[in-house]
C-alpha cells in the first residue's frame, strides 16, 4: 500500500475575484497559470460564503492537470471562518442553495467592500452577488459542520490562531471536542505555539495561503501523502490510514 502513495503539494485556502476582499486579478485563468508556475498539485477554492466561481476553476484545473477542490470559507453565526471542501459539482450546488438561504442579507457596497463578480475562462462576467459575502450565516459552527458532512465534504475551522474570525478570537480557545475534520493554522504559527496550545492533539493540522492576490498563491502549503488527489483520499489522510498523512510545510522547517 505504501508504495502506491504519492506526495502532493496543496494550497488549501484560495480566494478568487468573487470574494469582495479578493483582487480582480484573481481570475480563474490567472489562478491556474500561477498554480502551474508554482508546481501546485492540489488547490482549494474557498471564496467567502459562495461556491459560484468554483466550477470554472475546477474545469480549468482538470484541463491543466491540477486537482482543484471547490468549497467556501463559511462565516458562522459566531463569526468564525471555516473551510468546506468538495471535489464534485453536485454537493457544491447543494451547498450554494444552503448558503443562499442562510446568508444574512446585507446589501454589498462595491465601492467600500469590493466587487463580487464571478467570471468565465475568458474573464467575461457571468454574474454579480448583490448580498455582502463577508457577512455571517445564520447558522452555528455545529450546524455548518453538520451541513458540510451531510453533503459529504470536509470541514475545517480556518486560521485558528488569528486575532479575528477564528476559534481563538471568537471563543477564546480551541475546544478539545470541536466538531471538525482538521484545524487550519496561519503562517504566523510556530512549533512552540502548537506545543503550548496542544492543537495537534485535538485535530490534524493543515495550512493554506489564504491568497487574495496572485503573488500570494502557494506561499503557505500542506504536503499530502495519498493515493490520488481526491477528497475521499484526503479524508483517509486526515485519519492517517495506511501511511497516508497530512503535514503543513511549517512543521517541516
Amino acid at each position: 500500500m505504501k508504495g502506491m502513495l504519492q506526495e502532493y503539494r496543496a494550497d488549501l485556502h484560495v480566494h478568487t475575484v468573487l470574494s469582495p476582499c479578493g483582487s480582480l486579478d484573481m481570475s480563474p485563468a490567472r489562478i491556474i497559470s500561477e498554480a502551474k508556475q508554482k508546481h501546485i498539485d492540489i488547490m482549494a477554492i474557498t471564496d467567502h460564503n459562495s461556491t459560484r466561481q468554483c466550477r470554472v476553476v475546477m474545469e480549468m484545473g482538470r484541463k491543466a492537470g491540477i486537482a482543484v477542490w471547490g468549497g467556501a470559507e463559511l462565516n458562522t453565526r459566531e463569526e468564525v471562518h471555516c473551510l468546506a471542501y468538495f471535489d464534485e459539482f453536485e454537493p457544491l450546488d447543494e451547498l450554494q442553495k444552503w448558503l443562499d438561504r442562510w446568508l444574512v442579507k446585507i446589501k454589498n457596497n462595491p465601492d467600500y467592500f469590493g466587487d463580487q463578480v464571478w467570471v468565465d475562462e475568458e474573464e467575461n462576467i457571468l454574474g454579480e452577488e448583490p448580498w455582502l459575502l463577508i457577512a455571517a450565516l445564520d447558522r452555528s459552527l455545529d450546524q455548518c459542520y453538520e451541513e458540510v458532512h451531510r453533503l459529504g465534504g470536509v470541514f475545517v475551522p480556518a486560521h485558528i490562531d488569528r486575532p479575528g474570525n477564528s476559534l481563538s478570537s471568537q471563543l477564546g480557545f480551541v475546544p478539545p471536542d470541536i466538531a471538525a475534520d482538521a484545524l487550519e493554522i496561519s503562517p504566523n504559527v510556530t512549533l512552540e505555539m502548537i506545543e503550548k496550545y496542544g492543537w495537534a492533539k485535538i485535530k490534524p493540522l493543515i495550512t493554506g495561503s489564504d491568497a487574495h492576490h496572485p503573488e500570494r498563491l502557494g506561499m503557505n502549503m500542506t504536503r499530502l501523502r495519498m493515493q490520488d488527489a481526491g477528497i475521499e483520499e484526503f479524508k483517509k489522510a486526515l485519519g492517517g490510514v495506511d501511511g497516508r498523512e497530512v503535514v503543513p510545510e511549517i512543521l517541516k522547517l
